[in-house]
C-alpha cells in the first residue's frame, strides 16, 4: 500500500486537509529567515470581528472554555491571538508543538481535542507557506493562543452555512527547522544492508538489534550532481521498511514511477537524509518515530511508532 511521506498528527488533519483558500499564500516564497516570517504573517487569516467575538477563557496550555452565538457565521476564515506569547517567533519551515481544540460553529460543541496534556501529546509539524497550517499559525510567537474561525467553503463542508469551524490552537513550542532531526553522527550499532538485483531494485535487510535514535545516514554511492538544498524539488526512487518487521510498506520500484517532492513537504527525517547530498547518491535513511510519522497515539499513520528505514536513489533537484 502506497503511504504519503507527509507526517500529519491526528488532530492536525482537521487543520491541513484544507489548503489556504484565501489565495494570501506564496508557495514560491523563499529567502532569509526575516523573509520566512514575513512571508507566514501575510499568509495567516485577516483578523476579523467575528474571531474577535469568540469567548475563550482557562490558562494556556489548558483546556480552553469557549463560547460564541450560535450558528456562527463566517464568510472567510479568520484569525486573532488571544493570548501573545514572548517566546520565539515562527519563520518559514519551523516545527511546532502545539495544542488544538475545535468546535462545532452550528453547535458550539466540542469536535475534538488533543495535546494539553502527555496522554494526548501531537506530533509537532512544519509550518510552511502554501502548506495550510499557515493560515491558523501564521508566523506567531511560541506561547500564544491563536482563535480561527472558518467558514464551511474551508473545512470542506457541504452540510450548510451553519457547518463552520472554530479552532482554538496554543504554540506550545517553536523549533527552528535547521534544529529539528539532525542527523545522529555517533551511531556507532549495526545497520540495515541492502542489496541490488540485476534491474537495480533493492531488498533492505534490516538487523535483529535496538533501532537508532535521530536520523542515521549512510552513503551507499555518492554522486557527482547538484547538491541537495532545503526546498528543493527533488526526484527519486525509494523503498522504505518497518525496522520493527522489516516489511516493505512502500516502494517506487514497485509503483513503477518515482516520485517528485519538495524537501519541506516530507517528513523530517526523509528530507534530513537528502539534504546535502549530490545528485546520482544512493543513501540508506534510518528515522526514530518522532521524525517520521510521530510516536504511537500522535498521528493517523500505520507506521505512528515505528522506526522507518528507506533506501533512496537521488534522480534530481531543482531549486523551486
Amino acid at each position: 500500500m502506497r503511504r504519503s511521506l507527509v507526517s500529519v498528527s491526528a488532530l492536525a488533519l482537521a487543520v491541513l486537509t484544507f489548503t489556504a483558500c484565501s489565495g494570501q499564500s506564496d508557495p514560491e516564497s523563499t529567502g532569509t529567515d526575516s523573509e520566512s516570517t514575513n512571508a507566514l504573517c501575510t499568509a495567516a487569516a485577516p483578523e476579523g470581528d467575528v474571531a474577535d467575538s469568540i469567548s475563550v477563557e482557562s490558562d494556556f496550555g489548558t483546556v480552553p472554555t469557549v463560547t460564541f452565538d450560535t450558528p456562527l457565521e463566517v464568510e472567510s476564515s479568520e484569525r486573532t491571538v488571544a493570548i501573545e506569547g514572548d517566546g520565539p517567533t515562527m519563520a518559514e519551515g519551523d516545527y511546532v508543538r502545539y495544542a488544538i481544540a475545535v468546535y462545532d460553529g452550528a453547535t458550539g460543541e466540542e469536535i475534538q481535542q488533543g495535546g494539553f496534556d502527555e496522554e494526548s501529546a501531537l506530533a509537532p509539524i512544519s509550518v510552511t507557506v502554501g502548506a495550510g497550517a499557515e493560515l491558523f499559525f501564521g508566523c506567531a510567537t511560541e506561547g500564544s493562543r491563536i482563535v480561527t474561525a472558518v467558514p464551511p467553503s474551508d473545512t470542506g463542508s457541504s452540510t450548510g452555512s451553519t457547518d463552520s469551524m472554530v479552532y482554538v490552537i496554543d504554540v506550545l513550542e517553536v523549533i527552528p527547522a535547521d534544529q529539528w532531526c539532525q542527523l545522529n553522527e555517533d551511531y556507532d550499532g549495526e545497520f540495515p544492508g541492502v542489496e541490488f538485483d540485476g534491474d537495480g531494485a533493492p531488498t533492505i535487510t534490516v538487523p535483529d538489534t535496538e533501532a537508532p535514535d535521530g536520523v542515521v545516514v549512510e552513503v551507499l554511492t555518492e554522486g557527482d550532481g547538484d547538491v541537495v538544498q532545503s526546498g528543493d524539488n527533488v526526484t527519486v526512487d525509494y523503498e522504505g521498511v518497518a525496522w520493527s518487521t522489516g516489511e516493505v510498506f512502500d516502494s517506487s520500484w514497485d509503483n513503477g514511477q518515482s516520485a517528485t517532492f519538495s524537501t519541506t513537504g516530507v517528513v523530517a527525517g526523509f528530507a534530513r537524509g537528502l539534504e546535502g547530498q549530490p545528485v546520482g547518491s544512493t543513501v540508506l535513511v534510518s528515522m526514530s518515530p518522532e521524525c517520521g510519522y510521530g510516536e504511537e497515539g500522535t498521528s493517523t499513520s500505520e507506521l505512528a511508532g515505528e522506526t522507518l528505514v528507506f533506501v533512496v536513489e537521488i534522480l534530481e533537484t531543482a531549486r523551486p
